[in-house]
């Protein structure tokens, strides 16, 4: 099989999917590389020996060689660039989250369709060991019909993830309700079948506000600005953004299309780093104890009783060949991309629910910052979603 080459936009933090998809001589190479850090363009050079390196993202769009495109730069540069990719007939993985409004994320969708280029976005949660067990175990009836999840969400890493750079501003992200929610928004979607149509959040800036120790306007980041083990407890962080507009803790609540009920909520200053689900059915529920390897999904679902720790079936969620690239999540949407740019047809993500899950943030964040009163999704345009579900055909 012939290497696809692939061109990829941006090599910052995300720069570890390029690395998963250059596979030279088993279906991809990286032959591109656009980023107008030279810090980042030394570490593509290393990476993929041979490539070309680039500073203008439109070398890659117009490069007549490449066979798709990778965007992996900031949110709110998503759908400037994957629409001039599309536009130039190639098909193009745009890292999640689709854009930082819903009008974006929309014109993207229809550029898509307008232009027939393939078009797929990175949820890679759809693809993690733990959310597939869940997910499989509704779909065979163990906990019968869902009618409520409820999420929670303890970023441990919070103030070195989403504090020192652009993700601290609204501007750049909208808001973490959007920008780190839209992944667990979409997961609870496909666990439930089911989009949101109404929500309401609430939410602060409680810890990360207060920390003086900020960094000078167009200072770089320090380079300790992540540690495992160090920067605890919150107030220790130093060398912060100068500019903090987004909140650190926020509550979230839906009801979908469907009649589920679903709650999410995320805080950037706990000590640990896990994620949560409680899906409740009508016959059962079911809860995760971790969401990676040796972690479990656990089911009740043989009979009433007091609190009792162990439940009626325990399911270990399988180990992962590369535990730092999200449980093993990150090959297995590779593989599929790739894949998916050779034969197109349906994937397991989806722009549609990609979408979906950004207007639920959206609307959510201006929610809570109009005192949490309730706000209706925006619904997509049915021919657009119509045109996606059939698998870009």
């Amino acid at each position: 099989m012939t290497d696809l080459r692939v061109g990829v936009i941006g090599y910052g933090l995300r720069g570890s999917i390029a690395r998963t998809a250059h596979r030279p001589g088993r279906g991809c190479v990286v032959a591109a590389v656009a980023d107008p850090d030279p810090l980042a363009r030394a570490a593509a050079a290393a990476a993929f020996p041979g490539a070309r390196l680039l500073t203008d993202p439109r070398e890659v769009v117009d490069a007549a060689d490449l066979d798709a495109v990778l965007v992996l730069t900031p949110d709110h540069t998503h759908a400037d660039l994957a629409r001039a990719a599309l536009l130039a007939g190639k098909p193009v993985f745009v890292e999640k989250p689709l854009d930082i409004t819903v009008e974006r994320c929309d014109q993207i969708l229809r550029t898509a369709r307008e232009t027939g280029t393939r078009l797929y976005v990175g949820h890679n949660m759809r693809h993690m060991p733990v959310v597939r067990m869940m997910r499989d175990l509704i779909a065979r009836g163990t906990i019968g019909t869902v009618k409520t999840v409820w999420v929670r969400h303890f970023v441990g890493y919070g103030g070195d993830w989403y504090f020192k750079d652009w993700h601290a501003e609204r501007r750049y992200t909208t808001g973490l309700l959007l920008q780190k929610a839209a992944h667990d928004i979409d997961v609870v979607h496909w666990l439930s079948g089911g989009y949101a149509r109404d929500v309401q959040a609430m939410g602060d800036l409680m810890v990360y506000g207060d920390n003086p120790h900020r960094r000078a306007a167009g200072e770089p980041k320090a380079d300790d600005w992540y540690t495992k083990d160090g920067h605890w407890p919150p107030h220790t962080q130093r060398a912060l953004n100068p500019v903090i507009d987004i909140e650190d803790v926020s509550l979230l609540n839906m009801r979908l299309d469907n009649g589920v009920l679903a709650s999410y909520q995320q805080c950037h200053f706990t000590p640990d780093y896990w994620r949560n689900y409680t899906v409740i059915g009508d016959a059962g529920r079911l809860e995760n104890f971790g969401d990676g390897p040796g972690g479990q999904v656990k089911v009740w679902n043989s009979r009433r009783s007091a609190y009792r720790a162990e439940p009626d079936r325990a399911y270990a969620i399988p180990d992962a060949p590369d535990d730092d690239a999200h449980a093993g999540a990150d090959p297995l949407i590779i593989d599929e991309f790739l894949r998916f740019v050779r034969d197109g047809g349906v994937t397991d993500t989806s722009p549609v629910a990609a979408r979906m899950a950004v207007a639920a943030g959206y609307e959510a964040t201006a929610s809570l910052r109009s005192g949490g009163a309730p706000r209706r999704v925006p619904p997509l345009d049915p021919g657009l979603a119509a045109y996606f579900e059939r698998g870009q055909r």
